[in-house]
């Protein structure tokens, strides 16, 4: 299968090329002393304004290439930023920004670990444990949150909280998460390198420190099952078109970009529709994540990784392989990005394209006729994986012939845990795993911002939900006629309520399944033949509400968790819903603080932000690696088009090559009956 590496920059929304990173950290450091201390946390493409992009479409000037870079001043203990015009060759803006940490370096946990590993008394507290060769161990940094951070700990440094393990061997590699190091914690100062914290409340038991068994998952360490060979071949190759970053696939157009801190993003997705491409989005990401754990115990309560605005989950991504995370005909894309030098980082096959099968689109079987109409639904996949020390995230952005699409998150990787003694048992607030191994309950959410623009704007947002209709004075009258007196004689009757949001305090709001709750954007300036305004919907799936106190730091640093949607107007600097720093930020920043101005959003430029939860409640089938658990989110089409956009995919039959196995004629059972 043909694999296709794109690195062309030929529009203003493609992301940074290596000529471009290297030429704007050499503008930087050409006019600013960034000190040798000072780490280049990230170089983005500084994306231009909407009235900008609106202009170059219509036929106006290119608008001008810009890199923004964040650096950490190590020496000075000092967040900086700054703008550089790569057409001029100089930094147009730079700025001390007060009070910020800003996301953790790949390179900054290589260095906390080694940090930790020397530390004398986290090396006591090892041999304290019958650990004598202390190489074995391995140290996963996590954020440290603010309210979580020691008392006797300066919360203004740059810190870590550093959590060990202990592996078989000193090559050896993750396994050690069999054995967690439980009751140690180290906190360390990244501007420093230094520890300048070791907390040690002792193993769960004395006699049986750690859980008593490993752990084994990869090939050679287990026996597999006997499974047949199962291809996927697309002879003539995919149905899409790709140009540079430019996608096209059965009526859908789309550019895809990467951010380090996002991972995968995509900007001006449209469907085409009688020659004309209407617009549904102008981007979409996963704009944060929050993962709070519920225990009790003092050993996990800390924890809450922010794994989009605290590690930069774009970084974190993973080169994908043909035929493991990708099956059938592939298109990759390539993650341009820069290390904490200011070098360039390219992540070879970082994005994913393919298609695949997807059960039926559409089926009709006529009983009168003995005929049948049956459609395969086949749905473009554009992915990413990010491996986020214990976790592993796979971000599926499906599109369908249907014109709808969803955005599904697969967790898997290894769950999270500490150790117990030989006859403890956590009861609720996590798990057994294994013997003496417990994985605290916990949850994930993500939100995503999908900054609408059905039909070119402006748009308004509806709630629409089940409603009820009550019966008349005299209760059920089953063949009575309804009228004004009695709206519902026969007690079956019930509607679409739909109910126009038009502030921001209106549009906080949560999913109700037992409703049928959904919500809708819609162009009032645009309409179908029926006279009905044009829109889509965004259909909620599985969800959860966040189990956590009102008034925790969790709730605190990540309010975004407290409602399943929000909506805000556009505004340009309004990207992240946790706020630009939320590493070790106290909270309040983002969709709370924006949200508090309760402003107007009839008819205007809407941005919708959904988030998504995931309640893990841990088990023994979740160990060692856990099964993919898989939540989504969709848009649908509403009064969008003038019938089904999906009534002109044809049968397996008419497909060409209907020769191939897997690509004929679908056969009734009269025909197999003649065979």
């Amino acid at each position: 299968m043909a694999e296709i590496h794109t690195q062309v920059a030929d529009h203003p929304l493609d992301p940074l090329t290596p000529e471009e990173i290297e030429a704007a950290y050499e503008v930087l450091t050409a006019e600013h002393d960034l000190g040798e201390a000072s780490l280049c946390i990230k170089i983005e493409l500084d994306e231009p304004d909407k009235e900008a992009l609106r202009a170059y479409d219509d036929g106006g000037e290119r608008p001008d290439r810009r890199a923004r870079i964040v650096v950490r001043n190590s020496s000075d203990r000092q967040t900086n930023e700054a703008i550089v015009s790569l057409e001029d060759g100089a930094v147009v803006a730079w700025k001390h920004v007060e009070d910020a940490q800003p996301s953790i370096a790949i390179e900054e946990f290589i260095a906390c670990e080694e940090t930790v590993k020397a530390d004398e008394e986290w090396q006591a507290a090892l041999h304290d444990r019958g650990v004598e060769n202390t190489d074995r161990a391995m140290v996963d940094p996590w954020s440290v949150g603010h309210e979580f951070i020691p008392e006797d700990v300066d919360r203004s440094k740059r810190l870590a909280h550093g959590l060990t393990f202990l592996r078989p061997s000193e090559d050896s590699g993750d396994e050690g998460y069999a054995k967690p190091v439980t009751g140690l914690h180290t906190f360390v100062d990244l501007d420093r390198m230094e520890v300048v914290k070791v907390l040690d409340y002792g193993p769960p038991d004395e006699d049986q420190p750690f859980p008593p068994e490993g752990m084994a998952y990869r090939e050679g360490e287990v026996d597999f099952r006997d499974l047949a060979a199962y291809n996927v071949d697309q002879p003539d190759g995919p149905s899409w078109t790709v140009d540079g970053h430019k996608l096209e696939w059965q009526g859908w157009h789309m550019r895809v970009g990467w951010t380090q801190r996002e991972g995968l993003v995509l900007y001006d997705v449209g469907y085409e529709d009688d020659g004309e491409v209407r617009t549904i989005l102008d981007r979409a990401s996963c704009a944060e994540m929050s993962v709070p754990y519920g225990s009790q115990n003092r050993n996990d309560r800390f924890k809450n990784a922010m794994d989009v605005g605290e590690y930069n989950i774009g970084r974190l991504a993973k080169s994908l392989t043909n035929g493991c995370d990708c099956l059938g005909h592939m298109h990759y894309w390539d993650a341009v990005m820069n290390t904490a030098d200011g070098e360039v980082n390219v992540l070879e096959n970082a994005i994913c394209l393919h298609e695949e099968d997807n059960g039926t689109l559409w089926e009709r079987s006529d009983w009168r006729t003995e005929t049948d109409e049956v459609r395969r639904r086949r749905r473009l996949v554009v992915s990413f994986v990010a491996a986020v020390g214990n976790y592993d995230y796979i971000f599926n952005w499906y599109f369908y012939q249907d014109a709808s699409m969803e955005v599904e998150v697969r967790l898997t990787g290894i769950d999270s845990v500490s150790a117990v003694g030989p006859d403890d048992d956590p009861e609720g607030y996590g798990e057994l795993l294994a013997p003496q191994l417990n994985g605290p309950i916990h949850q994930h959410f993500f939100n995503f911002r999908l900054d609408m623009n059905v039909d070119d704007g402006p748009n308004t947002l509806y709630r629409v939900q089940n409603r009820q209709v009550p019966t008349g004075p005299d209760g059920l009258e089953p063949m009575a006629e309804a009228d004004d007196r009695n709206h519902n004689p026969g007690g079956q009757a019930f509607y679409a309520e739909r109910t126009k949001l038009t502030s921001e305090s209106e549009a906080k709001d949560l999913i109700d399944p037992l409703k049928g709750r959904y919500w809708q954007v819609v162009n009032p300036e645009e309409t179908n033949r029926l006279g009905k305004p044009t829109g889509y919907r965004l259909m909620p799936g599985n969800n959860v509400e966040a189990a956590v106190q009102p008034n925790s730091s969790v709730m605190e640093r990540s309010g975004f968790i407290e409602y399943h949607l929000w909506a805000t107007p556009y505004r340009e600097d309004e990207r992240f819903p946790a706020g630009e720093y939320p590493n070790q930020h106290p909270g309040g920043a983002g969709l709370p603080e924006w949200t508090e101005a309760d402003r107007d959003l009839e008819a205007e430029d809407l941005v919708l932000w959904y988030t998504l939860g995931v309640n893990h409640v841990t088990r023994p089938e979740d160990w060692p690696i856990l099964p993919a658990q898989v939540y989504s989110v969709k848009l649908q089409p509403v009064n969008f088009f003038e019938e089904s956009p999906a009534i002109d995919v044809p049968p397996q039959h008419a497909i060409e090559n209907q020769d191939v196995p897997g690509h004929g004629h679908c056969e009734t059972d009269a025909e197999a009956d003649d065979d």
